[in-house]
This record gives structure tokens, sequence and C-alpha cells, in this order.
């Protein structure tokens, strides 16, 4: 069986892609130097927390998805982070490729909300590779590539916050649901508010003077 060994060199953000995107270098090597004429490659990657440590301004941001920093022990369990494919050309010995994977910076999604918790250090992840190998020295043939086949990867928290602000630059998401942003939408058109910020903006002044009121008629 064809013995592939997969590496993980870095990442980087793709700078023209419709939507944000990662490219994750990856080195390949046949270790038996057999010729590959193709491979079908398939990537999961996983966000392993526990094998790093956070620092006390990092600890309350992770709040929603770890609890208490008491119950860590218990509850740092891997997350989802994304599924990648790639078709790998033709090559012998050892080929560089770039992975493709897609991120979101949609705040409900349990990885980016890790990544935006993150101040510094590095993100720890594993890839675990799958997929199918076409090979053969005197004819074709296609292998599949085992399930234990995997690579480490450190990835710079900058590195995914370079590419979210060069996608959308001091920016942010909300998901809300379909009646409340209905009543935004009311509240926008009846005072002809010109954006999103404005109408946010105009109910967190009335708040805050609705509070400042509240404490004086207290005192």
């Amino acid at each position: 069986m064809t013995d592939l060994d997969f590496r993980c060199t870095g990442a980087r953000p793709e700078p023209y892609g419709a939507s944000p995107t990662l490219l994750f270098g990856l080195r390949i090597e046949e270790r038996d130097h057999q010729p590959v004429h193709a491979v079908a490659l398939r990537c999961q990657i996983r966000i392993e927390p526990a094998r790093r440590t956070y620092d006390p301004d990092e600890t309350g941001p992770l709040g929603d998805l770890f609890g208490e920093p008491s119950r860590w022990s218990n509850t740092l369990k891997p997350l989802q982070f994304a599924h990648a494919s790639i078709t790998v050309p033709a090559f012998t010995g050892t080929t560089h490729v770039d992975l493709p994977v897609p991120c979101t910076y949609d705040t409900e999604v349990a990885s980016a909300s890790y990544f935006r918790a993150l101040a510094r250090g590095g993100i720890p992840l594993v890839m675990l590779f799958s997929g199918t190998v076409f090979t053969g020295r005197n004819g074709f043939r296609a292998e599949p590539i085992p399930w234990h086949k995997e690579a480490s990867c450190l990835m710079p928290v900058e590195v995914w916050r370079d590419l979210i602000e060069a996608y959308f630059p001091n920016t942010g998401w909300l998901r809300l649901r379909g009646d409340c942003l209905e009543s935004l939408r009311r509240y926008r058109s009846a005072r002809a508010l010109a954006s999103w910020e404005q109408v946010v903006e105009e109910l967190l002044a009335t708040a805050r003077a609705d509070g400042s009121a509240g404490a004086k008629e207290a005192e």
C-alpha cells in the first residue's frame, strides 16, 4: 500500500477569495517513492483547545464555550473547525500544495467564537486526512488513505485576525430571530435611520438615558 506522510507547513489568508479562506500549506511525501498519479484528498480540521494555556483576559470570553475555568479540565473538548478537499496532481517523492479552507465570522459558530476570544499565541489544530490515492508503477490502481493519517498545526491567532480584517474590516455579525429583525426594521424605517449602526446606537443611547433617569429617581 502507498505510504503517504502529511505535514502542515503553515497557514496564511487567501487574499483574493470570494469569501474568507485560509490556505494551509501541506507537504506530502510518498515514503516508498512510488509514482502518485493523483490524490483525491479530504481533510477534517479540529481545534484541540486543551493543548494550550489561556491568559486571564481570554478566560472570560471563552465562558460560553467551556464554562467556568474550574471546570475546564473536563470541558476543554475538541471543536470542529472545517472540512476541506483538494485534488493533488501527480508527483513522485514529495510535493507541496495549498489546501483552501473556508472560514466564517459568525459568532454563533463555536470555532469562530473560540478564535475571536483568543488574544495572542497559537491555535492548536489537528488535520485528519482521508480520501483516495491513485498510484502504480506498472499500471493504475486506487487505494484508500488510512484513517490514522493526520498532522498537527499551531496556527498563529494573528493569521485568523488578519483574514477576517481583510474581508470584514472593523465589523462583526449578529444572528437575530426573524421577528426581532422585523421589529428593528420597522424601528429603522419609522425614524429614517441610514444604517443598522444608527439603530443600535440610538437604542443604546435611549437605554442609557432611561437608566440614568431611574437612578436619579431612586436617589
